[in-house]
């Protein structure tokens, strides 16, 4: 089967699987802690709506396991392991998921090596089938091997120029420096080249072990059914997963500005600094009134001053970002070259006055409500649930969470809230720019950054 066909099979599958998934009562369902015979913990609900199943599951690890002068073995893993599995070549293993409708993909992040599996109930058994063999017997062959390397390097080259990943991957570098949150997760064109089969053997079986797997299932399987279909999946797994230690870190601390030039039409603005981790007393009410910053989209404060008042971006936004071992705020935007020093001295400014006055009753009362409403829609498929309930155990959260989560926002204070803003926000700035140089931005003819491509000729 080519490419183009297996990549439009899959599009179609998805979007039929998509519109089956759909269910409003997800949200309010029971969640079981299920455990197996074999000692195998899940989070599960039972939904009959449709007869679908979704899984998500996680081992501890993700790409902070990676070698310091390899970074992007936990990468190649996990876009290797469906290439092939036991006495199936990859060509084959493709042709049984989309004969079968089933859709199983990995992914890394900097703490976890995460997996999806979704199915039609009636093909439950090959697709668990399939995900044990892909999990304990992979292939990983030389032409295998070398095709998923050069299309990662590929997508390295393209993002080598492209303004938004730079301005990303030099932000965590100022932010963490050589701690393992500092590397690149999907490696470099520098590194990629050096990961050989041994490196991701080893990855394999130091990171996915039985101790740290967490599960979440959502849709129509009973409890004693699962519970086998688990066992015969990840049962064969190392009891204990062998992984190196990543100390705590806490991000550089503000202000601090940094430029990497480069020639293109718009200049990217990224900026955040230390955040608050998932335990810390004052993460709810950072959530909140980070909302009122820069997360709510068309309401938010930092929208309606560089955008709305200002005209001197499209867009912008801020989110929250925690991690096992550090956390932090980031936020990011895109302005005229010429412009981009006036749009940072407006976000600072915001800021500024958010860390110093806090947000108001109003704005406090608004962020909750919506906060609150938003819930029920992202966990509207069973796809969405799953990956909440998997975000909760990794974040060490109660199984009953879930019902709880309104009552966390709702208990959020103004003096909360205050408190959580001058912590977040007092001391500034890490920003990062790519774009023009100053000079250019002024004079079109300057001299371009070493290094930029010539312009593309029109055909």
């Amino acid at each position: 089967m080519s490419i183009a066909v297996r990549f439009i099979k899959r599009v179609a599958l998805a979007a039929t699987v998509t519109l089956a998934a759909a269910s409003p009562t997800l949200a309010a369902a029971k969640i079981q802690n299920l455990v197996t015979p074999g000692g195998i913990h899940a989070w599960f609900v039972q939904d009959a709506t449709v007869p679908l199943i979704s899984m998500e599951y996680s081992f501890d690890g993700g790409a902070s396991q990676d070698p310091a002068d390899k970074p992007g073995v936990g990468h190649m893993v996990a876009n290797l392991l469906d290439e092939g599995s036991g006495d199936m070549d990859s060509a084959t293993f493709h042709e049984r998921m989309d004969r079968r409708a089933i859709q199983l993909s990995y992914s890394v992040t900097r703490d976890y090596f995460r997996g999806s599996l979704r199915m039609l109930k009636e093909n439950r058994d090959e697709a668990f089938g399939l995900l044990h063999t892909s999990l304990t017997a992979a292939r990983f062959e030389a032409k295998d091997v070398e095709r998923i390397r050069a299309q990662l390097i590929s997508t390295l080259r393209r993002q080598s120029l492209d303004p938004n990943t730079m301005a990303s991957r030099k932000f965590l570098q100022v932010a963490f420096g050589d701690h393992p949150y500092g590397r690149p997760s999907t490696g470099t064109l520098e590194s990629l080249p050096k990961v050989n089969v041994d490196d991701m053997k080893s990855y394999v079986g130091k990171v996915l072990a039985k101790d740290t797997l967490k599960i979440a299932v959502v849709g129509d399987v009973d409890a004693d059914t699962l519970a086998k279909l688990l066992d015969a999946t990840f049962g064969s797994l190392p009891a204990k997963a062998q992984l190196a230690p990543v100390p705590d870190v806490v991000a550089t601390k503000p202000p601090q500005r940094s430029f990497v030039p480069l020639d293109v039409p718009q200049t990217v603005v990224m900026f955040g600094g230390p955040g608050f981790k998932r335990a810390d007393p004052d993460f709810m009410a950072g959530y909140v009134v980070n909302h009122i910053l820069g997360g709510g989209s068309l309401s938010s404060r930092l929208y309606r001053e560089v955008r709305e008042k200002r005209g001197l971006a499209y867009s912008i936004y801020e989110s929250m970002v925690w991690m096992e071992h550090s956390a932090l705020f980031t936020g990011a935007t895109g302005t005229r070259a010429d412009r981009a020093t006036q749009s940072i001295e407006a976000i600072e400014a915001e800021v500024k006055r958010m860390a110093e006055e806090g947000p108001t009753q109003q704005e406090l009362d608004e962020a909750k409500s919506y906060l609150n409403g938003s819930q029920m829609l992202s966990l509207d498929t069973s796809a969405k649930l799953a990956q909440a309930m998997l975000q909760y155990q990794n974040d060490g959260l109660p199984i009953d969470y879930i019902d709880n989560r309104s009552a966390v926002i709702n208990a959020v204070t103004m003096d909360d809230a205050k408190r959580a803003a001058k912590r977040l926000w007092s001391d500034g700035l890490l920003t990062v720019v790519v774009g023009r140089t100053p000079q250019a931005a002024a004079d079109p003819n300057a001299v371009k950054p070493a290094g930029t491509p010539p312009p593309a000729r029109a055909n």
